[in-house]
């Protein structure tokens, strides 16, 4: 070990430790090193740790923050294998450190760790329960935004969150946040990890209210990796309201999915009513190819929205994908029509055997989907 590793350790230990820097990543191996120099700027040399939670990234991103943390006990890695999710990987990174106070921020340099000092300091004063930057406050700004059409979906979701918490934010979509940890671990169970962004999330469900001090943020370019957020800003709010009051009777993604499925059957029929003509294309071949354009429709919007998190990318997964989705949806329809058959032969009224099918091919395909097109057993 050299003389600079050990200096690193003497430093580390200098100070008792008081705040947790949870930072998710998805491909962000570029990021690592240099936003470890950048918290030790902003920081100092003790008193502090990062922990860096990956969603399985294939670039080594792990890999990477544990090869750093072998001569840096400030950096820590939480690697996790089959679930993905920003607002999940926050939580388990703010449970997972022993600090009094806990922050999260992105790893690709968009949020400016020099605002972590002040943002801490206003909590420790107890005047404030949390802290966040804001990149529409006053002397900030929105130009590392990938699109404007984010930049306006954030503000949207804004005006939608503002009526939630009942709290005056300008930026209630912020990604960049600092509270006490026992605040956070008393929150945690009731916290849906899905979609919603985290903090919206913390600031709705906290009895009381919380007291927020505010942070105008520049919000930089990315250095390197992938944006964990995508276009769909204000789906990921959607999806947060739908977990918030009716997940305790329907799980979110069969919600999305249902929905999804509602649009394939309009799908379906606009394409039957447009080819079925029946002196030029027979029934059979027009039903087929509704059938087809239905279910292709169908992935599309359930990997865009219903799996968002576990999206496929890359012509390989997505036709992959797509075949186990179509095998999955052909499964389906033979248990719905065979179930149905069954009932209506056994004196159900027909169009009560119809709905158990329809419900028995929804629940096997989400079943089929989840594990086989967007699960873990996926390759």
């Amino acid at each position: 070990m050299s003389l600079d590793d050990l200096q690193t350790r003497a430093n580390a230990a200098t100070r008792p430790l008081e705040l947790a820097v949870v930072l998710p990543t998805l491909n962000e191996r570029g990021n690592i090193a240099p936003m470890v120099e950048r918290l030790e700027q902003a920081l100092g040399p003790s008193g502090w740790e990062a922990v860096f939670v990956d969603d399985n990234s294939h670039d080594g991103t792990a890999e990477e923050a544990r090869r750093i943390g072998q001569t840096d006990p400030r950096i820590r890695v939480i690697q996790r294998i089959g679930r993905r999710g920003l607002a999940s990987a926050a939580i388990e990174g703010m449970c997972a450190t022993a600090a009094p106070f806990v922050a999260v921020m992105d790893a690709d340099h968009q949020h400016d760790p020099a605002l972590l000092k002040d943002m801490l300091e206003a909590v420790k004063s107890g005047e404030y329960d949390l802290a966040y930057a804001s990149r529409f406050a006053v002397g900030g700004n929105a130009d590392g935004l990938s699109s404007k059409g984010r930049e306006k979906g954030s503000r949207v979701a804004n005006a939608l969150a503002r009526k939630l918490t009942g709290t005056e934010l300008t930026d209630a979509m912020s990604g960049f946040f600092l509270l006490r940890t026992d605040q956070l671990r008393k929150q945690a169970e009731n916290l849906s990890g899905i979609g919603f962004k985290i903090m919206l999330d913390i600031l709705a469900t906290a009895e009381p209210r919380l007291k927020v001090k505010e942070f105008p943020l520049k919000f930089a370019e990315r250095l390197t990796g992938e944006s964990k957020l995508d276009h769909g800003v204000v789906l990921d709010f959607a999806a947060g309201l739908i977990e918030r009051y009716l997940g305790r009777w329907v799980p979110v993604r069969f919600a999305l999915f249902g929905v999804v499925g509602g649009l394939g059957v309009f799908v379906h029929m606009a394409v039957l009513a447009a080819i079925y003509w029946p002196d030029e294309v027979g029934f059979g071949l027009a039903q087929a190819t509704a059938t087809m354009v239905a279910m292709t429709f169908n992935f599309w919007l359930n990997n865009l929205l219903t799996y968002r998190d576990k999206k496929l990318s890359g012509a390989q997964d997505m036709f992959w994908g797509w075949l186990k989705f179509c095998g999955a949806c052909a499964a389906g329809a033979f248990a719905n029509v065979a179930v149905a058959t069954l009932l209506e032969q056994k004196g159900l009224v027909w169009w009560g055997a119809a709905l158990v099918g329809v419900a028995i091919a929804s629940v096997w395909n989400y079943a089929l989907s989840s594990k086989f097109v967007w699960g873990r057993f996926r390759r």
